[in-house]
């Protein structure tokens, strides 16, 4: 590319129209789809459903005051966890508020809303950047900037995990940074850049400005040594000088951004080295005729790079190799550059490099925008030289023709897809081959947007459809929802009691959707703390531990302090005679519970009473009783007269939990269990459990204030032992000044005689470094504000003339 252009106010239709195209290819593909909002099917599934609805209606409820929490400790989910880390990974993007403008009832199209902003948002920044890297005509950059933001891997994956769409939007915000580097303009704005694309989100930041710093170095390697050897060192020096000092001014710039933003940084690294282990996976690379197929529209797969960008980048970025008048140092790095990222997505060791060291639990190839982007920057690179000829769009249509052929043994590849290529290289190629003036270049403009926006549609609808076949799906929000949410909300008593949301499930952040205090949470941080407590209580989970389950039993009802919970289609509210007990108990001296392997056994030794009876000899409960089943490994219906209930299990991906199968109402009558792994039965005597409670109501606290980060308990005067909060001792808690303890994996202190008031704190790991960092990186960059400005007024006073 030659010398950069700085894109003037009548510049500003070229990002408008990119960010127009998009919307009008998002939206007209689900429409032709007929899915949410434009039809009948729902957009409910996986992570989309699981995570980011949920996170952005408590993104709501906390924007709205409406949350039980803040930024630090969310009470709502997983008995109460830690949520900074949760905001930094789903819902830190300068998009996510938006959803505060709808009506809570509308969080999915709030999301969706955002979803297509994004994407929007990223083709036009791609516009801008290519109009700033070098000239070329306006609707060619809206188009190029269209056909990154509606990438194949935008339309299959961002699209139902809009979190990563924040990559998408700072690959070429970050080589904007990179250009404003090499020019040595703008050092205050270029750090903040930075600062923002990695508070969006740090995953796909990451890999944004990997690919950004390979532009970069292509940058300065296709430079015009007579122009830009010093531009931005005032201190001179050769091509190689210069280079080196702009890589190292670029190392420092976003290092100082990252610096910024480290308070949500390190909680979140932190968080996860804290969360529940989830799946380790072998990188198992795709054979290379998938990877060719993807690179064409109207395919689908979840483990092959999502590489399609319309048939007019490859055909540029093919036809950019036959063009001579166009020097080589120009040409080939752009085109070294997109083989050797391709590449890198293939080989074990750079697919690490690429995924910070760990293979994604997941599609293993979440950074293919990038490949995009660097597609389409270098498709851009030739029109500083004019359109290419009839020679080079020959040589460049031979080239995407033989791709295609070699596509031709995947499984993945449809007729639509080879349909839609062919018509889009006939009209791309007629449209570069037209005179460039008058009707022909309305013509030939019409053609390649007709291109770009059928062939983004037509992936977009096809890609709706195959989701919805492929991957778990649930439930959207309705009317049913909704009246659950309402009574759910009415039943709510916290901090007195808590209100769990029940079963059956809508999604695996329920208490986050729906509302109440319940065990059920899902995310990338579920601490392990908690997965491992849930699980010797006889909780349930998907996802290997990551997917908590909401856990309906009277016993962890007593120890957590449920007073009321969604079952069967309505909510149930403790017996007056048996009301729940306060969020903080106090239990005798001794020591703490160690779990065994029964979970009835580990409930009863939280409780500190037995209140399970083992079944008589002939397999049968005690009539009165009420019959508990744990299967944890079982798969199908369990019942015991007329009363049935399904289980879900199979260790390692699944866990099927406790489970009533009713009252015993007759001696004798035994429970049907499904087959499959360990199979325990108990008998549960509610009068004892009411005694049980009723001991621990005489020394639980008689005041509680909850805030945002942590608690006060008000005790019964001359009580001694350890105070138990109702909650997963999870890293971050202090307690009266000193450490937390751990009480069957709660949150718990000390009593000595004479304690009136116990106070707990949280602050997530790592904020406390998170902010020494950030303050560092704001020092730093005053610093280097000032150095650079003092080096200017020296370098301007050396240039003046002396008398």
């Amino acid at each position: 590319m030659g010398t950069a252009t700085r894109p003037t106010a009548e510049g500003a239709r070229s990002p408008l129209l990119a960010a127009l195209l998009t919307v009008l290819a998002v939206c007209g593909g689900d429409a032709v789809a007929r899915i949410f909002p434009f039809g009948p099917r729902h957009r409910a599934v996986n992570d989309l459903a699981n995570q980011f609805v949920p996170f952005h209606a408590h993104l709501w409820d906390l924007l709205r005051g409406r949350a039980d929490g803040g930024l630090l400790l969310d009470w709502q989910a997983g008995w109460g966890t830690s949520f900074l880390p949760d905001y930094g990974t789903y819902v830190s993007s300068p998009f996510a508020p938006l959803v505060a403008l709808l009506p809570r009832g509308d969080i999915e199209y709030a999301v969706y809303g955002v979803t297509v902003l994004k994407t929007a948002a990223a083709a036009a920044a791609m516009t801008y950047l290519l109009r700033r890297l070098g000239p070329g005509t306006w609707w060619w950059a809206s188009v190029l900037g269209a056909s990154y933001a509606l990438c194949g891997w935008s339309l299959a994956e961002g699209t139902y995990n809009p979190m990563w769409l924040d990559g998408l939007i700072a690959f070429p915000l970050l080589c904007l940074v990179g250009e404003w580097v090499r020019e040595g303009r703008r050092p205050l704005l270029g750090p903040l850049v930075v600062a923002v694309c990695w508070v969006a989100n740090f995953y796909t930041a990451y890999m944004a400005t990997i690919g950004a710093a390979l532009v970069l170095v292509v940058r300065l390697a296709t430079a015009d040594p007579a122009t830009d050897s010093t531009r931005g060192d005032p201190s001179g020096g050769g091509a190689g000088r210069g280079a080196v000092r702009t890589l190292l001014r670029a190392a420092l710039t976003t290092g100082i951004g990252i610096a910024l933003a480290a308070p949500v940084l390190v909680p979140v690294f932190l968080g996860s080295r804290h969360a529940h282990p989830g799946l380790v996976r072998e990188f198992d690379p795709a054979p290379a005729t998938d990877v060719l197929a993807r690179l064409l529209p109207v395919t689908y797969s979840f483990s092959t790079p999502a590489a399609f960008v319309s048939t007019a980048v490859p055909l540029l970025v093919a036809a950019l190799l036959f063009r001579r008048e166009i020097p080589g140092r120009r040409r080939w790095p752009w085109a070294g550059l997109c083989v050797a990222v391709l590449a890198s997505m293939q080989w074990g060791p750079t697919h690490l490099v690429w995924h910070a060291f760990a293979t994604p639990n997941g599609s293993p190839y979440r950074q293919t925008f990038v490949l995009s982007g660097v597609l389409v920057l270098a498709a851009w690179t030739g029109f500083a030289h004019g359109l290419p000829d009839r020679r080079a769009l020959l040589g460049g249509t031979t080239v995407v023709v033989a791709l295609t052929l070699g596509a031709l043994p995947s499984p993945f590849l449809t007729s639509w897809a080879l349909v839609l290529t062919a018509v889009g290289l006939v009209a791309v190629a007629g449209a570069l081959l037209l005179p460039r003036r008058g009707r022909y270049g309305l013509l030939a403009a019409l053609l390649v947007v007709g291109t770009v926006v059928g062939q983004a549609a037509a992936t977009t609808a096809y890609a709706d459809r195959e989701r919805l076949v492929r991957l778990d799906d649930y439930p959207p929000w309705g009317a049913g929802q909704q009246r659950r949410a309402d009574a759910l909300a009415e039943a709510d008593g916290w901090p007195a009691y808590r209100t769990d949301s029940g079963l059956p499930r809508v999604a695996g952040n329920d208490p986050l959707l729906l509302g109440g205090q319940g065990a059920a949470y899902y995310s990338s941080h579920t601490p392990a703390v908690l997965t491992e407590t849930l699980t010797a209580l006889g909780g349930g989970w998907t996802s290997r531990g990551r997917n908590l389950l909401s856990l309906d039993n009277p016993v962890t009802d007593a120890l957590f302090g449920v007073g009321a919970r969604w079952r069967d289609g309505a909510v149930v509210r403790a017996e007056p005679s048996a009301p729940p007990l306060p969020l903080v108990t106090v239990r005798p001296p001794g020591p703490a519970p160690a779990y065994g392997g029964s979970p009835f056994r580990n409930q009863e030794l939280l409780l500190g009473t037995r209140v399970y009876e083992a079944p008589g000899t002939g397999g049968a409960c005690r009539a009165g009783t009420e019959v508990f089943l744990w299967a944890p490994d079982a798969t199908g219906t369990a019942r015991l007269g007329t009363y049935e209930t399904r289980l879900l299990g199979g260790r390692p991906k699944r866990l099927a939990a406790m489970t009533s199968l009713g009252v015993q109402e007759r001696e004798g009558a035994k429970p049907h269990v499904p087959t499959g792994g360990t199979a325990e039965i108990a008998c549960l005597d509610h009068d004892r459990l009411r005694a049980a409670v009723a001991g621990l109501r005489a020394r639980a606290a008689t005041r509680i204030d909850v805030r945002s980060d942590g608690l006060t308990a008000t005790l019964p005067p001359g009580v001694t032992g350890t105070a138990v909060v109702a909650a997963p001792r999870i890293a971050g808690w202090r307690c009266e000044g000193g450490k937390a303890g751990s009480y069957g994996g709660l949150l718990a202190l000390d009593v000595r005689p004479g304690t009136t008031t116990v106070t707990c704190e949280f602050r997530p790991p790592g904020l406390r470094a998170g902010l020494a960092a950030g303050t560092a990186g704001a020092l730093l960059l005053a610093a280097s504000l000032w150095l650079g400005a003092r080096t200017r007024r020296r370098a301007e006073g050396a240039a003046r003339p002396r008398p």
